[in-house]
């Protein structure tokens, strides 16, 4: 590995933690160049809800490779674009009855933000954005101005300016109502709080440590953004396409965001792609305001449109979603209650779960003990006190066995130490 550490960057991170040269890689695992299999509850930081190499979207992808289908496209019309966006609008929208405009930002999440932000910006006239603690939208400057954590806040080098951060979901554990600073400060005149333009938020927190909002938060969020006249950004990036159970994170709430922005999942494959959706009324962009030359990716387009047509044409992989996510729970509960001098917290919704330690350190040494055992997890939350499990949507029922099996080995030998 001596070419990794003498020309890549010390910028990199995941390596650290699963030091292998990986090479290849099918469904829910992934295999060093010497054929050892690891069980992936990582799954690309959630890019892969559908597995690696999922067949029919591999099929669909070198189908259309080999008739030399176009491959970059900037905005032009391409088949393979009229084909995502059909099948967006047949498989998601129509059924859902939601009226929004796509924008193809750049390929990455970041860019889906930056997007939302500059629009909400321009539809608004004002600069202010409320966002959360714990939040965690992207690593280019206007969305890590709305991020939460300080590490990578200070990495911008400048000041991150125009947002403003509102307490999360139980963040004070229930000592004060829902939105009681928030909504002081907006009717009060006398505050500091500039109007804002926008509120952007995710429905689970994946980098802040799988922070689930309540239903119920959610729609009172909604309604607050409704009376103040506020734009309300669902940042669906890592959350969407599935990963809680319905297709949107948000969708329980019964709830209408203004904008939505997705990215890692909706491409499928683990190709990058990103769009953000936005109310018809409020897609007030001069053309080119707001593009990028990697904003049209054909094959995400194609693998996307595949992804779609095979996982969402019924409520077969939400219900398998939502089910594989109670056993989770349901594993982590019985952790919960067998070390109690732990302090753990089960978190979580659908298949984003995590395991809350007291003592930040134990989570590191859970994910690495994991990994000695043929496992890759990430840590999250703002002192990577918490394992996060993010496995492929598709698993089957043995490998979830499997996984839960080595995570309880592996908590059992740090705990237990």
């Amino acid at each position: 590995m001596s070419i990794f550490d003498k020309l890549e960057s010390q910028v990199r991170s995941y390596s650290r933690g699963w030091p292998v040269v990986f090479d290849k890689a099918q469904g829910s695992w992934i295999y060093s160049e010497d054929g050892k299999p690891y069980l992936d509850f990582f799954a690309g930081a959630g890019a892969l809800n559908y597995g690696h190499n999922n067949p029919a979207l591999k099929q669909a992808l070198i189908d259309y490779i080999s008739r030399d289908g176009v491959t970059h496209s900037l905005d032009m019309f391409t088949t393979a674009k009229r084909d995502f966006l059909e099948s967006l609008d047949e498989q998601i929208l129509q059924p859902r009855n939601m009226e929004y405009k796509v924008i193809f930002p750049g390929p990455g999440g970041a860019n889906a933000v930056e997007g939302a932000l500059k629009l909400a910006r321009k539809v608004t006239g004002r600069e202010s954005v409320i966002n959360f603690t714990n939040a965690f939208h992207g690593m280019t400057l206007g969305a890590l101005s709305v991020t939460g954590n300080s590490m990578k806040r200070g990495a911008a080098g400048i000041p991150l300016v125009h947002a403003t951060p509102m307490p999360f979901d139980k963040y004070f554990d229930g000592e004060f109502p829902d939105f009681f600073y928030f909504e002081r400060l907006l009717e009060d005149s006398g505050s500091g709080l500039n109007e804002p333009a926008a509120v952007i938020v995710e429905s689970v927190q994946g980098e802040g440590g799988i922070n689930a909002a309540r239903l119920d938060w959610l729609k009172g969020l909604s309604d607050l953004c409704k009376k103040h006249g506020i734009l309300l950004i669902l940042d669906d990036v890592q959350m969407g396409c599935g990963r809680t159970g319905p297709f949107f994170s948000f969708e329980e709430a019964g709830i209408e965001p203004d904008m939505i922005c997705l990215s890692k999942s909706i491409g499928g494959y683990g190709l990058p792609m990103a769009i953000t959706l936005v109310r018809p009324d409020l897609d007030v962009w001069s053309p080119g305001e707001h593009n990028g030359t990697f904003r049209g990716i054909s094959p995400a387009f194609v693998t996307a449109a595949a992804a779609l047509r095979n996982f969402w044409n019924d409520d077969t992989l939400e219900k398998s979603t939502k089910a594989k996510g109670e056993k989770i729970a349901a594993a982590f509960g019985k952790l919960v209650d067998a070390y109690p001098e732990a302090e753990l917290i089960a978190k979580g919704r659908g298949l984003a779960r995590g395991l809350e330690f007291g003592q930040a350190e134990a989570a590191g040494k859970v994910a690495a003990a994991a990994f000695d055992r043929g496992m890759l997890l990430e840590t999250s939350g703002p002192s990577d006190e918490v394992v996060k499990l993010l496995p492929p949507l598709t698993l089957t029922d043995e490998e979830l066995d499997k996984g839960l099996e080595i995570i309880s080995e592996s908590v059992e030998s740090v705990l237990s130490r």
